[in-house]
């Protein structure tokens, strides 16, 4: 009966609880999905119900030892999931901005500068005239996350972007094809990019450096990349560290966009 009277006591702040705490775990399992990080996680759980269940048989010496080791384990949490968490607060952070942003949006007379929006209709063709050739190519899209501290690792540069210039900056005898370029607001920023490389992702063996450095990048921002295989000429796009999968170049075109704005 108490049972039953405690659920009778089920308020709408309960409800708006349980919603969150759902959604807490959701973008936790976003985060970890498809990395080694997922085993730990689930781990971490199995440990913690094993916990609850030797306090609630009353069996003290395990709830002990497993209840040290929940509290220490803290402590280790931070340092095995620094990557997850890192990009957990920039999920969050980037989220909150970009509501802001589109507020500002808003209220024109609060603008007090114009940015160019970016040109993807001259990048997307470049990458399909570089794929018809094999002309390897990786291009990140900067968003609500600064890419600065990856800027410095090339060439800083204030180029608007043109379908020439892109072509140009990759093709295969340029001084600056190798490397990633960061676009920002239909300027490229810099060139010859060294980007942080995924290890943890299997993907298939056709796949390269490229391809794993467009995963990194997008799964410790919120930026965007496409790339050109050198090998097969295919063209790649991804988000959230994610293949996103398109049909031509229509709509990678919309895609892209869609994302941008």
């Amino acid at each position: 009966m108490e049972i039953f009277k405690d659920l009778l006591k089920f308020t709408v702040v309960d409800v708006i609880d349980v919603i969150l705490v759902a959604l807490l775990l959701y973008y936790v399992y976003k985060l970890v999905k498809g990395t080694v990080a997922i085993n730990i996680f689930l781990g971490i759980i199995i440990i913690y119900l094993v916990w609850r269940l030797t306090d609630f048989l009353n069996m003290e010496l395990l709830t002990g030892i497993f209840g040290g080791f929940m509290k220490v384990g803290i402590i280790a949490l931070i340092v095995v999931f620094q990557p997850e968490i890192r990009k957990f607060l920039l999920m969050v952070g980037s989220t909150n901005f970009s509501r802001r942003r589109k507020f500002i949006k808003q209220l024109k007379f609060l603008k007090t500068e114009t940015t160019d929006e970016t040109d993807i209709n001259a990048i997307v063709s470049a990458c399909h005239k570089m794929s018809m050739s094999k002309t390897g190519a990786l291009i990140v899209f900067e968003r609500n996350n600064s890419l600065d501290f990856l800027s410095s690792s090339g060439d800083e540069m204030n180029i608007k972007v043109t379908q020439p210039i892109i072509e140009s900056i990759f093709f295969k005898n340029s001084p600056l094809h190798d490397g990633a370029i960061i676009v920002s607001n239909n300027i490229v920023k810099a060139t010859r990019v060294i980007l942080p490389v995924n290890n943890e992702k299997t993907i298939p063996q056709r796949f390269g450096l490229r391809h794993r450095a467009a995963i990194g990048v997008t799964e410790k921002t919120d930026a965007l990349a496409l790339v050109v295989s050198e090998e097969t000429g295919h063209i790649s796009y991804f988000k959230d560290g994610e293949f996103v999968v398109f049909k031509d170049t229509n709509q990678l075109n919309s895609l892209i966009k869609e994302d941008l704005s």
